[in-house]
């Protein structure tokens, strides 16, 4: 790729150019994603989200990689919806602690009519304290997402979580289209979408490759783009897999995204745990540019908020202020991890 096309919004990338993006020489790769970085964004500024978990557990599809599957014994217990002033009290320590978005994440196939008013009403306070507002909620209707637009929801998080072609092998409960859909409504109702994949279910390299493709080729590219690491959980069809995904292919996945998305984010999300500081620092550098910031995720866990602030320190990397939260560059009518 020339390097004066470099940091271009595309929207027409085919699989053989993104396979040559994705396989260059390591050095070159990075020197490539850290230039598309430094054109769009701080470089030595990171963006921080808090993940709840809103309602734990019960949930009707068969994702082989999810713990709140009630197809699968996990040992997670099913719980009920997080009362209001629970999720205000987390949002609270969320941004003393410094993040500047709540992610709020429900184990749902889709929001039912008894528990929606309550979920609006949980951006609404969020909203209040002043932080930037995500949902993860499954699949909605025309109406639920007006009624989050009404309510004031910054970002929806709906991952692809891996390539169209690979997808039924991980999820049959829901089609991939299922989810562009939804993806659709919520970009129409000019709603932020969050939406990435995860690395290390058994996928090829090109299924990767297909994947960012899939995202690039919208026609406006998710603002939040999380790609996760496995995180093999006891009781799942992909407990096995631990270990199986090296770091630097991983990292050559954070990259590509930079270079094909350069004005999204790209969160580095679940499966940090897995990864050396030395790792993240490397994905910092390809041009990731937000974590999930707290120790716990919606069910796995996630470095010490402390020995992130280590990291940063040592890296020499700020967090990003509530004020610059979010980003209003795109002229849009957007686990999760």
């Amino acid at each position: 790729m020339s390097l004066e096309n470099l940091g271009q919004i595309r929207h027409d990338w085919t699989l053989d150019e993104i396979r040559a993006i994705m396989d260059q020489p390591f050095n070159d790769l990075m020197f490539q994603a850290q230039s598309v970085h430094r054109q769009h964004f701080n470089p030595n500024e990171i963006q921080t989200s808090t993940l709840v978990n809103i309602k734990s557990g019960g949930c009707a599809e068969d994702c082989s990689y999810c713990s709140q599957s009630s197809r699968y014994d996990t040992g997670l217990e099913k719980e009920k919806m997080m009362a209001v002033q629970e999720v205000l009290d987390k949002a609270v320590a969320a941004k003393e602690k410094g993040a500047t978005r709540l992610c709020m994440g429900a184990a749902w196939r889709n929001p039912n009519k008894k528990d929606f008013p309550t979920v609006l009403e949980m951006v609404k306070v969020v909203k209040g304290l002043g932080m930037e507002t995500c949902l993860t909620l499954g699949m909605l209707d025309d109406e639920q997402v007006a009624m989050l637009k009404e309510a004031g929801l910054d970002y929806y998080n709906h991952n692809l979580d891996t390539s169209e072609a690979y997808y039924p092998k991980v999820i049959t409960t829901r089609t991939f289209q299922d989810r562009l859909d939804t993806i659709d409504k919520v970009q129409k109702a000019g709603i932020n979408v969050c939406s990435g994949g995860i690395i290390g279910m058994g996928e090829a390299h090109s299924d990767r490759a297909e994947l960012l493709r899939t995202f690039a080729n919208m026609r406006h590219h998710p603002d939040s783009v999380p790609v996760n690491l496995l995180v093999p959980i006891e009781g799942t069809p992909l407990a096995e897999m631990r270990g199986k995904t090296d770091s630097f292919e991983f990292i050559r996945v954070i990259a590509t995204a930079r270079i094909l998305m350069p004005k999204s984010y790209v969160r580095l999300s679940a499966g940090r745990m897995e990864l050396s500081d030395e790792a993240q620092a490397l994905c910092f550098m390809a041009g990731a540019n937000s974590i999930f910031y707290g120790d716990k995720l919606l069910t796995t866990e996630n470095p010490e908020s402390d020995h992130d602030a280590m990291l940063f320190s040592k890296l020499g990397i700020n967090m990003q202020k509530l004020a610059k939260a979010h980003c209003d560059d795109h002229d849009h009518s957007h686990s999760a991890a």
